[in-house]
C-alpha cells in the first residue's frame, strides 16, 4: 500500500459526499409484522422527504405498498408518531395510514391502486390529525390518538375509527372512546375487549415528567367509563415536590387481568407488572438500567412480549446497552449475542419473532428480524445500501468516554477521530473538532455508525458527540440535571468535552466548533454567547429568544420551559437574561444559522432575530432558509445544500481549504 498524502486536516478528499447523505440515506422506521411479512415506513430524501410504507416477504425482495405521491407521516404533536397499521381482510392485508398531505385517515386495500379516506375532512386544514395506530382485534376498527384543532383550541381523544370507510362523510361514526386530559398516549384495548389502559399527562409536564397509567371499562357502545389510575403522576399542578413525580411508558396486557408497564419510580425506567384492580406494582427486573425512553413520538415501544411468556426488552445504563430476553417469573435477563449495539424504539413481535430498527458502530441502521430461538437477526432493508457505502477505511472508529464535567460531574460522550485511509496530517498540526449537539434536549446518542458524522471525519475533522447533563439512559437524576439550568449545564458539558480532549492532545484548541439542531441549535447559541471556548458555531433551527419562542411553538413544548427555566411570568427576566439573542454582545465568532420555513416547532422568527443581530454588530454569519422544508430538514436538495454549507463555514474560519464544495458566503465581514 502506498505512503497516505500529507495534507492539512481539513483538506482531505473523501469519497463521502453530501449527495450520499441525501440520495442514498432511507429513514427507516415503525417495523411490524403484518402475517408472515414484514412492513415499515421508509423516508425518501429523494423524493421530497416522502414517507412510504414497504413490504418485505420473508426472505423476499422489498417492495413498495404505498403508492406515490401518497406519504404516511402524522403531524400531532407536530413530531407525529406510529402512522400506520394494517388490518386482514379475506382479500388481503388492508394498511391503514395518516395521510401528510390533509392528515386523514385512508385505507389502502390489497392490490388497489390508490387509497380511501376512513375519517371525515377537517374543518380547517390538519385540523384533524391521527397516530399511534393500533388495529383492533377484529379487524373493523382502528385505535388511534386523535388531535383536534379548532380555531386556537387543541383537544385530544383516543378514537376508534371503522375500516370500513363508513366515517369518511360522517363523523358521528368515529368513536370518541376517552379524553379527559390534554395528552395521551398508547391506546390499549384489552384481549377480551372489555377495557381499555392508556397513558395520561397534563401541562406543565413532558411525558418523562410523569404520566399516569389509566384503565377503564369499555360500555355497550365501546365508551370508555371513569377510570382509575394504576401507576405513576402527580400530574401537572397537582406536584407540589418534583421528586414525587413517577413517568410511565409503554403499557402493554398481561393476559386479561395485569398489564406490564416501564416506571422510573426508582430513578430508573424499569418493568412492572401490575394487577387491573390495582395494588403495589411488582418490579420484574430491578436494576439501575432503563428500560423506557422519552416518549418524543407517539408508539415508541422498546419491549414486546412473546407467546411464551418471556419479554424481549431493550435497556441501556451509564455500563452500556443490549438487547434481552426477560423471564418475568424469575426475573433473569439474558441478552441476545447480535452484531447490533444501538436499537431504536420501534420492537414489535408476532409472538414468535422480534423486529426492529437496529445500528452498530460499523453498520448503518437497518430493519431486522430477530430470532430468539435461534439467537440470530437478519437485516432486511438497510439505511444504506451496501454498495453505496464507502470502503469501511473511510468510516470512523467510535469511542465511548466519560469525562469530568464542572464539579466533578461525569458528562457521557462519543468520539469519533479523523480517518482517511488515503491522508496523514503534518506531524505538528492537531486536528480541528466539532462537538455535535443533540437535540430534545432530552434525548441520547448512541455509538453508532452515521454518515453525517463520517463526512467530517474523513475530511480530517473529528467529532464528539455528547450527551450531556439532561440526556436519558442515564437515570433521572441525570435527566434532571437540566431542570432550571437548560443554557448552562448542557453549555457546561459540551466545553468540558471539547476542552477535555484538547488538554488530551487529541484537538487542536483553537480549532473547536459546535453544532446542533432544535434543542441542540439552543445549546449552540447559549456556548458563544456565554464562553470563548469556541471558533464558530453552526445552529439548525436553534432556540435564540425565549419569551416569543414560548408563546408561538407548538402545544406539546408549549410549557416545557417551566422545566428547563421557570415559570412565567414569575420568572420572566431568567428568561430574559438566559436566552442567547439577549448577549449577542458578547459573540466574537461567525456563526451559521440554518433554517425550515415551515418549522412549527421552532418558528423562523427565532433565527431571523439572532441573524439580525449579527448584522447589527458586524459579526460574520450566514443565514439559510429553506422552503418547504419543517422541523428537520428531509429534502435532498436541502441536505446537500446546508451538508456543504456548513463545511464551507469551517473551512474558512478554521483555516482550511475543503475540496470540492461550493464557497459559503459570509455576510458581516469575512471569517
Amino acid at each position: 500500500m502506498s505512503q497516505p498524502e500529507v495534507a492539512p486536516y481539513g483538506a482531505w478528499e473523501s469519497p463521502i459526499g453530501a449527495e450520499l447523505l441525501a440520495g442514498s440515506v432511507r429513514r427507516l422506521a415503525w417495523p411490524a409484522f403484518v402475517g408472515d411479512e414484514l412492513w415499515w415506513v421508509e423516508g425518501r430524501p429523494d423524493q421530497g422527504g416522502r414517507e412510504t410504507v414497504m413490504r418485505s416477504p420473508a426472505g423476499g425482495t422489498p417492495e413498495e405498498v404505498l403508492p406515490q405521491p401518497w406519504s404516511a407521516r402524522s403531524r400531532v404533536h407536530e413530531y407525529g408518531g406510529r402512522p400506520w397499521a394494517a388490518v386482514s381482510s379475506d382479500a388481503g392485508p388492508v394498511l391503514v395510514f395518516a395521510a401528510w398531505s390533509d392528515q386523514r385517515l385512508y385505507r389502502l386495500d390489497h392490490g388497489a391502486a390508490e387509497p380511501r379516506p376512513l375519517t371525515p375532512a377537517p374543518g380547517a386544514p390538519a385540523g384533524l390529525r391521527y397516530a399511534d395506530l393500533v388495529a383492533g382485534a377484529d379487524g373493523a376498527w382502528v385505535w388511534a390518538v386523535r388531535e383536534r384543532h379548532d380555531g386556537g383550541t387543541i383537544t385530544r381523544h383516543i378514537v376508534a375509527v371503522p375500516v370500513d370507510g363508513s366515517a369518511a362523510d360522517d363523523p358521528s361514526r368515529v368513536r370518541e372512546v376517552v379524553g379527559g386530559s390534554h395528552f395521551l398516549s398508547d391506546p390499549r384495548p384489552s384481549p377480551d375487549g372489555r377495557r381499555i389502559a392508556w397513558l395520561a399527562w397534563e401541562q406543565p409536564d413532558m411525558p418523562w415528567d410523569a404520566t399516569e397509567l389509566r384503565l377503564a371499562d369499555l360500555d355497550e357502545n365501546g365508551v370508555a367509563s371513569s377510570h382509575r389510575v394504576l401507576l405513576g403522576g402527580p400530574l401537572g399542578q397537582d406536584a407540589t415536590d418534583p421528586g414525587e413525580r413517577e413517568s410511565v411508558f409503554q403499557p402493554e396486557w398481561a393476559g386479561t387481568d395485569a398489564l406490564y408497564a416501564v416506571a422510573d419510580r426508582t430513578g430508573w425506567w424499569n418493568l412492572y407488572r401490575v394487577h387491573v384492580d390495582g395494588g403495589e406494582p411488582a418490579p420484574l427486573c430491578p436494576r439501575d438500567e432503563e428500560f423506557g425512553l422519552p416518549q418524543w413520538q407517539l408508539g415508541f415501544r422498546s419491549y414486546a412480549v412473546l407467546d411464551d411468556g418471556r419479554i424481549a426488552a431493550l435497556h441501556s445504563g451509564p455500563s452500556g446497552s443490549g438487547f434481552g430476553l426477560l423471564d418475568p417469573a424469575s426475573g433473569k435477563l439474558t441478552d441476545l449475542d447480535l452484531a447490533y449495539t444501538d436499537w431504536a424504539p420501534h420492537v414489535t413481535t408476532d409472538g414468535r419473532e422480534l423486529t426492529s430498527v437496529a445500528a452498530s458502530p460499523y453498520a448503518p441502521g437497518a430493519v431486522v428480524r430477530v430470532d430468539p430461538a435461534a439467537g440470530a437477526a437478519t437485516e432486511v432493508r438497510a439505511s444504506t445500501d451496501a454498495d453505496a457505502l464507502p470502503d469501511a477505511a473511510y468510516l470512523p472508529d467510535v469511542e465511548e468516554v466519560t469525562l469530568t464535567g464542572p464539579g466533578g460531574r461525569d458528562v457521557h460522550a462519543n468520539v469519533y477521530p479523523p480517518k482517511n485511509p488515503r491522508f496523514a496530517a503534518p506531524e505538528d498540526e492537531r486536528p480541528p473538532f466539532v462537538v455535535f449537539v443533540h437535540g430534545g434536549p432530552t434525548a441520547q446518542s448512541g455509538a453508532t455508525l452515521n454518515l453525517t458524522k463520517a463526512y467530517f471525519t474523513s475530511r480530517g475533522i473529528g467529532v464528539v458527540d455528547v450527551n450531556y447533563g439532561g440526556s436519558t439512559g442515564y437515570g433521572r437524576a441525570y435527566r434532571e440535571r437540566l431542570r432550571g439550568q437548560w443554557g448552562i449545564v448542557d453549555v457546561e458539558d459540551c466545553v468540558a468535552a471539547a476542552r477535555a480532549l484538547a488538554d488530551r492532545g487529541r484537538a487542536d484548541p483553537d480549532r473547536l466548533a459546535i453544532r446542533g439542531g432544535s434543542a441542540g441549535g439552543w445549546t449552540v447559541l447559549a456556548a458563544l454567547t456565554s464562553t470563548d471556548a469556541f471558533a464558530c458555531g453552526a445552529s439548525y433551527f436553534g432556540v435564540a429568544e425565549l419569551l416569543t419562542f414560548a408563546e408561538t411553538t407548538h402545544d406539546f413544548e408549549s410549557r416545557y420551559l417551566d422545566g428547563l427555566i421557570g415559570k412565567l411570568p414569575e420568572d420572566r427576566q431568567t428568561y430574559v437574561d438566559r436566552a442567547p439573542l439577549s448577549h449577542v454582545d458578547d459573540v466574537s465568532c461567525p456563526v451559521l444559522l440554518l433554517q425550515g420555513l415551515e418549522d412549527a416547532v421552532v418558528p423562523p422568527s427565532q433565527g431571523e432575530m439572532f441573524r439580525e443581530a449579527l448584522a447589527r454588530k458586524g459579526i460574520p454569519h450566514a443565514y439559510l432558509a429553506f422552503e418547504g422544508e419543517q422541523h428537520g430538514f428531509r429534502k435532498a436538495a436541502t441536505i446537500v445544500t446546508a451538508t456543504e454549507a456548513e463545511l464551507s463555514f469551517y473551512g474558512q474560519v478554521m483555516g482550511f481549504d475543503p475540496p470540492g464544495v461550493p464557497r459559503l458566503a459570509l455576510e458581516g465581514g469575512t471569517a
